[in-house]
């Protein structure tokens, strides 16, 4: 239920219509799963609702140059895919999806390669130090949280 809460007073005029300047209210980007942002993403965010918001709103991904600390982490935590790509790639992104109505990526995040319809071809990473990116990477594939991570290991817990 926090989907009409995400960017609110961006998205909203004072009077609860929605902003027409606002780029998520344009036609060609409702439905979206994937957002791009700038640099620093969900800086301010320090609270699981960020999150919860942007996946109540439908999406499932965020590519971005980098993100605030605190959403990176809950990001995980609940299921968003946070896509770290260089400023200049994201850039390139932003282009494509503004210069073409119905502009799709797919984010291939067992191979961890984002791709798109014009032979766009991009590696990224979750996180920028390997081994935390190879452990988020996996919690993410197999959806798994701290306690998801934990139960795996439940019958090594009975036996100890």
């Amino acid at each position: 239920g926090y989907e009409d809460t995400l960017f609110h007073s961006w998205r909203f005029l004072p009077d609860g219509k929605p902003n027409p300047d606002f780029v998520l209210n344009a036609p060609k980007y409702q439905g979206a799963s994937i957002l791009v942002a700038g640099r620093n993403f969900g800086s301010g965010s320090s609270r699981e609702h960020a999150v919860w918001a942007l996946q109540d709103y439908g999406f499932r991904a965020v590519i971005a140059p980098s993100f605030a600390e605190i959403f990176h982490r809950n990001a995980f935590e609940s299921g968003l895919v946070p896509v770290l790509l260089p400023e200049e790639s994201v850039r390139e992104i932003m282009a494509r999806a503004k210069n073409k109505v119905g502009y799709k990526l797919t984010i291939d995040l067992e191979k961890c390669y984002l791709t798109d319809e014009q032979g766009l071809e991009l590696p990224f990473v979750v996180h920028t130090d390997p081994q935390t990116h190879s452990d988020r990477r996996y919690r993410l594939l197999n959806g798994l949280d701290e306690i998801g991570l934990t139960l795996q290991q439940e019958d090594n817990i009975k036996d100890y």
